[in-house]
């Protein structure tokens, strides 16, 4: 069923979700403290690198982060040499990523913010006219974060080039993209247009109950399908409805199964 027919139930799920307080458990809150751009990116790279794993986990692991970098993640790095933010994060533990890896992340963003005045502009330098997304510019964005790092990030950064959705990387790009009731946003120089959808197992299965992809992989041609189906309601915003939808497998006070009820009885009306 195509997706236009959906266009009713998605606009009224994001006009009653989409607020403040519907995003905890999520690590988007830990932004909300920052009044600071500067400090807000650094979170949201932080944040997003370990939304991976049980949602408590996460949210105790970045607090533990920042609590070892706040009140002011910006100044930190710049006023703090790599051995001691190597220290710093020593004893850290997340799943499959360490402190080391933390710190090394920590220190490719040190280095990237020295070279380009701040990530955001390291971002924007990746993004041109033609690019019809973020995909080119993550890769380089990336690139950028690996070789300032000059060690191992584990698994806190992704490889655009290999196809993997990029889940963790889109969801930063959401958040310091967008703004609206609840992402803070931030960078301007980076267009909303080409924002892609942060896909991971719950949203692959949902955007198939809606006929947004029939890819069986929750990979990067998937999350483009799904972008393109997205953005033929949403053009200038094809990530508006992703935190809506990804409430439904977040929140205990929300059903995906009446979601998708309502989808077909909306649907089977328009037939």
């Amino acid at each position: 069923m195509p997706l236009v027919r959906h266009a009713d139930v998605l606009d009224g799920l994001y006009r009653d979700v989409n607020h403040r307080r519907y995003v905890h458990p999520d690590p988007l809150e830990f932004l909300y403290a920052y009044r600071r751009l500067a400090d807000r990116e650094v979170a949201a790279l932080l944040a997003s690198s370990l939304a991976y794993g049980r949602v408590a986990q996460i949210l105790n692991s970045v607090s533990d982060v920042l609590g070892r970098i706040s009140p002011a993640p910006a100044r930190y790095l710049g006023e703090t040499s790599p051995s001691r933010i190597r220290r710093a994060m020593r004893g850290f533990k997340h799943r499959f990523s360490t402190g080391r890896h933390v710190a090394a992340m920590l220190v490719g963003a040190q280095g990237v913010i020295a070279r380009h005045g701040s990530l955001g502009a390291c971002f924007a330098k990746g993004i041109s006219d033609d690019d019809a997304t973020v995909l080119g510019a993550m890769e380089a964005f990336v690139a950028e974060l690996t070789e300032a790092a000059g060690e191992d990030c584990g698994h806190l950064l992704p490889d655009p080039a290999r196809r993997s959705a990029c889940k963790r990387l889109c969801l930063m790009l959401r958040w310091l993209v967008r703004k609206d009731g609840v992402d803070p946003g931030g960078w301007n120089r980076v267009p909303a247009a080409k924002l892609l959808v942060p896909l991971d197992t719950h949203m692959h299965r949902i955007a198939r109950g809606l006929g947004a992809t029939r890819r069986k992989s929750a990979d990067m041609p998937a999350v483009i399908e799904i972008t393109e189906a997205f953005g033929r309601l949403a053009p200038d915003d094809p990530v508006r409805y992703d935190f809506a939808l990804t409430r439904l497998g977040i929140r205990g006070d929300m059903d995906v199964g009446a979601f998708h009820d309502r989808c077909n009885n909306r649907g089977r009306s328009n037939a």
